[in-house]
């Protein structure tokens, strides 16, 4: 708009007669959840004799009286998880100090189950990367050899976990964020469908992509937490009808007569590592042997989902952030805390901002203003034609079969320029071709671990099922895992 003095004028008095509304709303009070009764030490930043590989940012104690499927579990939650009382940075010096007022839903249904909160666990800063060295905290090393990664963004997570710091952990995925570091660190990381688990409480990316979910050393325990935390939560806008399985009902069973499609595609891009394959495979033969019969099936849309991916999420993300980090349009709660503190800190620090988060921003942006939101809308369009490709094999086959990521654990590098550091940790190497189409379909996807390649590291066997059928995915993966060697190979 182009405004004359007059108008210029007429709409400050205006506008300063109608924003009395504020004044008004501010009287009214919004805290309407209580904080789970709990005992609460917001704890310290850990060291490094404590945590050699970087896994934790803070050690803390949070534990309620409460007993059920989580008791006796010391439980870790990644850094962009709301745990009262202590504080919560995204992995970034520009939230450092801030300290939510109230739980995530997660965390309310872990203390009411019993578990206690021992760590807050480290993560590529604002989830945005996933090789595990963006953090503002410092990269997170790989459990099986200090000179390569982890994986990220739930980089500590599955570390923490992978190592023993804690017996299971909380992470978020959007992209891959807890399936690629679970496949790089030698853990199962399990992304259940989307709105499953109730994401409130969680710095979020997107209201159509957040997922959080388990990562522990086993199958049994990835499900035993995710019975602890699914479940209805009205105040998550993400949630339609939410089916909750008896998700450790499925453990230990048969899988004589399981059918899987082994997705052709998924072996073939650019990037992607013999081993990874060939270990992957090796794997659909021992699924073979235990009863399962396996063939292989086509999704041409499985390449074209990478890119659905990029055109919703960059644009989505940015404007979350423009919305300081709490969104628009939606039900449910809003952080008002959350928002204020994201708000005043991106406008005063945000030169601290790691490349990868610049670049959502600056991209995103970009995107939206020259093309009108185009892409973002053509891309959601898509979204349905993606969801019923997979969907169409899903009616013939009990699960679908691929490598979690088609590579290994990236290098350690120290000094690598800004451009290589932004595409390692946002998937430019075909990271996360594999796990990106199913934050868009929100069909269940676990990773596991099914070998490790000539240097010793890990290779995640991805799992994928129909939406709400997280049993069937368990049974499958915890027959594989009961039946080799892995449990007794692990760190």
């Amino acid at each position: 708009m182009t405004l004359s003095d007059e108008e210029i004028e007429d709409f400050h008095d205006l506008a300063a007669e109608k924003i009395q509304y504020c004044q008004r709303i501010d009287e009214l009070s919004d805290r309407t959840m209580e904080r789970p009764a709990a005992r609460r030490d917001p704890g310290y930043r850990a060291t490094g004799e404590e945590d050699p590989k970087n896994a934790v940012i803070t050690i803390c104690s949070v534990e309620s009286d409460d007993e059920g499927l989580l008791s006796g579990y010391d439980v870790g939650i990644k850094d962009n998880i709301a745990v009262a009382g202590v504080e919560l940075t995204a992995g970034s010096t520009v939230l450092a100090g801030y300290t939510p007022a109230y739980d995530a839903a997660v965390v309310e249904n872990v203390l009411a189950e019993g578990g206690t909160v021992t760590a807050k666990t480290n993560m590529s800063e604002m989830a945005v990367s996933g090789s595990g060295e963006m953090s503002a905290f410092g990269p997170v090393l790989n459990p099986y050899d200090d000179e390569y990664l982890s994986g990220g963004s739930s980089s500590g997570s599955a570390v923490a976990v992978a190592t023993g710091l804690v017996d299971v952990a909380l992470g978020t995925d959007q992209a891959g964020s807890l399936r690629t570091p679970a496949s790089w660190s030698g853990c199962v990381g399990f992304k259940p469908t989307h709105g499953l688990v109730s994401f409130r409480g969680i710095a979020p990316l997107g209201f159509s992509y957040d997922h959080v979910g388990p990562m522990a050393r086993t199958v049994e325990d990835a499900a035993r937490a995710l019975q602890a935390i699914a479940g209805t939560d009205p105040k998550d806008p993400r949630q339609g009808a939410v089916e909750v399985g008896d998700y450790l009902n499925a453990v230990d069973t048969d899988i004589d007569g399981i059918k899987i499609g082994v997705v052709t595609e998924a072996f073939e891009f650019d990037g992607g590592e013999a081993a990874v394959n060939d270990g992957v495979r090796d794997a659909v033969d021992e699924l073979e042997r235990l009863g399962a019969s396996a063939e292989e099936v086509s999704i041409p849309w499985h390449v074209d989902g990478f890119y659905v991916w990029l055109a919703v999420e960059n644009e989505e993300t940015a404007v979350m952030f423009d919305a300081e980090g709490t969104g628009y349009f939606a039900g449910g709660h809003y952080d008002t805390d959350y928002a204020a503190a994201f708000g005043k800190a991106r406008r005063a620090q945000a030169d601290e901002f790691a490349p990868t988060v610049k670049l959502k921003c600056i991209l995103g942006q970009y995107v939206k203003q020259r093309y009108y939101g185009r892409y973002h809308g053509k891309a959601s369009n898509l979204r349905p034609a993606l969801r019923e490709a997979y969907d169409e094999q899903l009616e013939e086959y009990d699960v679908l079969v691929m490598p979690t990521t088609p590579m290994t654990a990236f290098k350690l590098e120290e000094d690598i320029g800004r451009k290589e550091a932004v595409n390692r940790a946002q998937g430019k190497r075909g990271r996360t071709r594999n796990t990106m189409p199913f934050d868009m379909t929100g069909h269940p996807s676990i990773s596991v671990p099914c070998g490790r390649d000539e240097d010793g590291l890990p290779i995640g066997l991805m799992l994928v099922g129909s939406h709400f059928d997280e049993e069937t995915v368990i049974e499958v993966a915890d027959a594989f895992e009961r039946a080799t060697e892995w449990t007794d190979r692990r760190y």
